[in-house]
């Protein structure tokens, strides 16, 4: 008889690894509004630059106001992106995105965005089977109650597919499904 609870195959070459991400795949998730306004930031800063700070009393060099007019440019921009990936992923993660982007917005020096990186929640899951979400800790969906991680039948602790024996307790486990 079966000592390991039966599992669809695409759960069992997924069960217990969680979704690994690009960089590429994580600057896609920065919404347009923050790009679009990253972009108006960063000419913005190129105009104030090279127009207003050449007409002050004792102007630095055309050289380095341009310079400091890309430096600028480049930080605000970053700063804006960064709030709206703030934005996209606090949501993606089931968190209050609208709080979390006034607190990395507001806050100073860059302490808004560590706070965030500290305490963010995992990212959420589906269900291969019904495609509800699931969190994190969930060793079964709550509606179809299809199991999200391989166990042992036995003592229920969480197995590796392709596994012959449980880990903690030693008992055959169930051949892989084919």
């Amino acid at each position: 008889m079966s000592e390991m609870n039966q599992m669809p195959a695409n759960i069992a070459a997924n069960s217990n690894t969680p979704a690994r991400t690009t960089f590429a795949d994580e600057l896609r998730i920065i919404p347009a509004w923050a790009s679009a306004f990253a972009i108006c930031a960063f000419v913005a800063m190129q105009l104030i630059f090279q127009l207003i700070v050449p007409t002050r009393p004792h102007p630095p060099s055309p050289l380095t106001t341009t310079l400091l007019g890309l430096f600028a440019g480049v930080a605000v921009a970053i700063f804006i992106l960064l709030v709206g990936y703030v934005n996209a992923d606090s949501r993606r993660r089931g968190m209050n995105a609208w709080l979390w982007t006034v607190i990395v917005f507001f806050i100073p020096n860059a302490f808004g965005f560590i706070v965030y990186f500290l305490v963010r929640q995992p990212m959420f899951t589906t269900c291969p089977h019904c495609g509800s979400t699931l969190q994190p800790h969930f060793r079964y969906c709550p509606k179809c109650a299809t199991p999200r991680i391989a166990v042992c039948g036995h003592c229920s602790t969480p197995v590796q597919p392709g596994d012959q024996f449980c880990n903690n307790c030693g008992r055959m486990l169930a051949e892989p499904m084919k």
